[in-house]
């Protein structure tokens, strides 16, 4: 573990344990019906406790990127440059990520993307790429 992996507890195990077997979960409320992501116990739309875990279709748009040329903190020093990106989820949140797979050149707001996961610091973490074909 480095400092820039995330806590895994009792709470965000399902989270974990789902990207490692290639699902991206979202929480849902079921007091305003709205969709969360980073998981919270909590709805910060109504703040309702009453939310669940539902898996996410993987969909994404790109919102907004910066391409990362220089972090010093393991491990993104291992891998610059890379793209820290910011997608709308298919779903309706807006998530922090990485894109993977798409020249700097090709990147436009607005483009489909979707999730896969890379192994890191042993847990399978979120990142979107170009959507698969077929």
């Amino acid at each position: 573990m480095t400092a820039a992996d995330p806590d895994v507890d009792a709470f965000t195990r399902p989270y974990w344990q789902a990207a490692g077997e290639g699902r991206l979960l979202l929480r849902r409320c079921a007091a305003c019906g709205r969709t969360h992501h980073y998981p919270r116990e909590f709805c910060p739309h109504c703040w309702s406790e009453d939310v669940t875990w539902e898996r996410a279709s993987g969909r994404a748009t790109l919102y907004t990127w910066s391409v990362v040329h220089r972090n010093d903190l393991p491990p993104f020093g291992e891998r610059v440059p890379y793209v820290a990106a910011v997608v709308d989820l298919a779903e309706g949140p807006r998530m922090m990520t990485e894109v993977v797979g798409v020249p700097e050149a090709d990147l436009r707001i607005g483009m489909d993307l979707e999730v896969t996961f890379r192994a890191e610091g042993g847990l399978a973490v979120p990142v979107f790429g170009p959507p698969s074909e077929g």
